[in-house]
């Protein structure tokens, strides 16, 4: 199967990588997340994805209890991951690497990605101009070609892992930011509208749970980005009726 190819135009210079990096690396070193969990109940099930599961493993706590699945899954994810590449954890692209090396018997994915491509950036410098602002009220150009990027990334791993014979992958978009990161609505709609393209065009039977219209400030920590106990519950209610189903 041919790989699709991503924008080449899309980059920054070494010197603003570097000092992206060194910045970006301050800002989350405080971001402590959970190791991957290898062996579990249900080997052949697995969760790929950044701090939106990993930060406070609750999302995940939510779908194997006792109201949900009732038994335990392989966990892979790591907060500051990005789909692909990155410094500050190993990518989903990685992760996946990793749980096929464990046990290649891999029946049904339940993952997050791509948000972390465009907000570790956006913290910072904002080279790709993802924020919106009173001077620059629309999404730039720059960043739909960042998101399109990801958009490729995603098609091409979830054809692998067609290819690699997954049943079933349910992919969870992202929710709104809020307080001082509500300049990023903007780049949420076109990255959830792009992910759910993604899992539309992929060979693997691939569901898209979009969680914008269900989780509120409240559901959102006070750092504006990930959930609180009540907001990861909330994403497991949605994820779960998808899982239950293939389980």
């Amino acid at each position: 199967m041919k790989t699709i190819q991503k924008n080449r135009n899309v980059g920054s210079s070494p010197l603003l990588k570097a000092a992206a990096t060194t910045a970006l690396l301050a800002l989350l070193a405080g971001c402590v997340g959970n190791p991957y969990v290898t062996e579990a109940e249900r080997n052949d099930v697995i969760t790929l994805g950044d701090s939106i599961f990993d930060l406070s493993g609750e999302l995940q706590q939510f779908l194997e209890g006792p109201e949900m699945a009732n038994t335990t899954f392989r966990d892979y994810t790591l907060s500051g991951a990005k789909l692909s590449g990155g410094v500050v954890a190993k990518p989903v692209v990685e992760q996946y690497q990793d749980a096929q090396s464990d046990d290649p018997n891999i029946n049904v994915i339940v993952m997050d990605g791509g948000g972390n491509d465009i907000l570790l950036p956006a913290a910072v410098f904002d080279p790709h101009k993802c924020k919106t602002t009173w001077y620059r009220p629309e999404l730039s150009s720059k960043c739909k070609s960042l998101v399109d990027d990801v958009y490729v990334e995603t098609v091409n791993l979830l054809n692998e892992m067609d290819q690699n014979g997954v049943q079933q992958v349910i992919y969870l978009g992202y929710y709104y930011t809020t307080g001082d990161k509500e300049n990023l609505h903007q780049a949420i709609d076109f990255g959830d509208n792009r992910l759910a393209d993604a899992c539309t065009n992929t060979t693997v039977s691939c569901q898209f749970v979009d969680p914008r219209s269900y989780i509120a400030s409240e559901d959102v920590l006070s750092d504006n980005i990930h959930p609180t106990t009540s907001g990861s519950q909330k994403l497991a209610q949605l994820i779960w009726p998808y899982l239950q189903a293939v389980l």
